[in-house]
């Protein structure tokens, strides 16, 4: 499991350490793995680091004061080192003091041409986007410089991922300690570049403002059958799917359902000539289920069936697309079973009554509101997917920007629902879901698989895909993940 941590967090443990420690002891840790990463990439650039041509742009605070202690070792190992205050008059004296001594030295204004630019402007301490003096010195980095963000890109807001205005794309970001929920949330995400973790020793709570599951917790995750197991103990879901307009949605969701691990699937709706004539071993009909799902492709003026599925409080219901038109949060607050919603931007706006533009902007406080103003767990598409049930929010580190096609939703609806009926809480069926999920649409495109913590958002990698394909390829995730 990943794990990051706010911002208060992060400087609480960073105070206690620092009280064990001699003074400037943590801040050398951070510069010392600031600067091997630095070099460690002019070497893949330019061969060595000697002759390199680095500019630090130095905030006010600590990020400054890092920045200019990992130019210094830089500097002593023969790179040509500039630093750049972002105000001369509170430019960090120690950090300052040891670039001199290396042979660095200082300019008013930032240099035409650079190998490497440290941003060391704001860190985890900003808010509300740049000042003017900040952007400018952003607006000035040289065309072709590599880009490395300390501890995070300047301009994003650390804990939540926000970007108010002008902000850093790094190339690559060098955090320290823990990763910050800002890093792994876009539109913040967008601009970190490829991660990197420096550790200096902080001793962090076991819980953290963010979780991101790795193969091994989705693989302890999955509902597997047993030598006993028969198409009802592993699970029958239920879908509630499709319209003479949408017949597609229908025969993707039941698609998902039957590759997410569902013993049997049962179909009710218009679409039950289409949904049988590619799935044959769909049951059709109402019957016993142990998770329905609802909504995909369901069309207007079809509320009833949504409010039928949700008064079956014991049964867990995964509610979706024209299924959360006009959602009635006492309906689902009073549920006993799991209750799962998966709305996209725009459908998480209506539910809040927002514009879109602000759950686009503020994708953790807009999942966080709807799991906490419908008391159930909430899958929030995008980008970054966000999973949040019961105070604890996931962020998925899978995917691809060809998942974004018609169709991919209500494949993963299906498959959430199939996780669900196995026995899954809301919140682990959405998210292991949405990681099996990306990772199939990764195989079906051709793009490397590997997970971990999104890198400069997800790099669009193979060739375009179709939601079939990434039907098709869920069965190559459950292998993947488990082994």
């Amino acid at each position: 499991m990943r794990t990051a941590y706010s911002v208060e967090t992060v400087r609480a443990a960073e105070r206690e350490l620092m009280a064990r420690l001699p003074e400037g002891a943590l801040m050398a840790r951070a510069a010392a793995g600031l600067a091997a990463v630095c070099a460690e990439l002019l070497a893949r650039r330019r061969g060595r680091v000697y002759g390199s041509r680095v500019v630090l742009l130095a905030g006010p605070g600590d990020n400054g004061g890092d920045a200019l202690y990992a130019g210094a070792r830089l500097a002593r190992r023969g790179a040509a080192v500039t630093a750049v205050p972002m105000d001369p008059a509170r430019i960090h004296p120690g950090g300052l003091a040891a670039l001199r001594a290396a042979g660095g030295r200082v300019a008013e204004s930032v240099p035409a041409r650079a190998d490497l630019v440290l941003d060391g402007l704001t860190g985890i301490g900003g808010r509300g986007g740049l000042r003017p003096a900040a952007a400018a010195l952003v607006e000035r980095i040289p065309a072709g410089a590599l880009v490395v963000a300390v501890d995070l890109p300047s301009g994003v807001d650390a804990d939540t991922g926000e970007v108010a205005g002008p902000a850093v794309s790094a190339d690559v970001t060098v955090t320290f300690g823990a990763y910050k929920p800002g890093l792994l949330i876009d539109p913040g995400a967008s601009r970190t570049g490829a991660v990197r973790l420096v550790p200096i020793g902080l001793e962090l709570p076991d819980r953290a403002e963010l979780e991101a599951l790795q193969h091994a917790d989705v693989a302890r995750l999955l509902p597997l059958p047993e030598s006993s197991s028969d198409k009802y103990r592993r699970g029958v879901v239920g879908v509630v799917a499709g319209s003479e307009q949408y017949p597609g949605a229908a025969v993707l969701a039941v698609a998902g359902a039957l590759r997410g691990g569902a013993g049997a699937v049962r179909y009710v709706g218009p679409a039950a000539d289409a949904v049988l004539a590619r799935y044959p071993e769909v049951l059709v009909g109402r019957g016993r289920v142990q998770a329905w799902v609802v909504g995909p492709g369901l069309g207007s003026g079809r509320a009833a069936e949504v409010e039928r599925a949700l008064a079956d409080r014991d049964v867990p219901v995964l509610v979706d697309a024209d299924g959360l038109r006009g959602l009635d949060p006492e309906a689902v607050r009073a549920r006993r079973a799991a209750t799962l919603l998966t709305p996209h931007a725009g459908e998480a706006a209506a539910l809040l009554g927002v514009a879109r533009e602000e759950v686009e902007a503020g994708r953790l406080a807009a999942v966080r509101g709807l799991a906490g103003r419908y008391g159930a767990a909430v899958l929030l598409k995008g980008a970054t997917t966000l999973v949040a049930s019961g105070g604890v929010v996931r962020v998925n580190p899978t995917g691809t920007p060809w998942l974004a096609t018609a169709g991919s939703g209500d494949v993963l609806s299906g498959l959430a629902g199939a996780l669900l009926a196995g026995g899954l809480s809301g919140g682990d069926a959405g998210a292991v879901a949405a990681y099996l999920h990306g990772l199939a649409g990764r195989f079906a495109a051709g793009a490397p698989a590997a997970g971990g913590i999104p890198a400069g958002g997800l790099a669009a990698g193979g060739a375009p895909v179709v939601a079939q394909e990434v039907a098709a390829a869920l069965p190559e995730a459950w292998r993947s993940v488990r082994g």
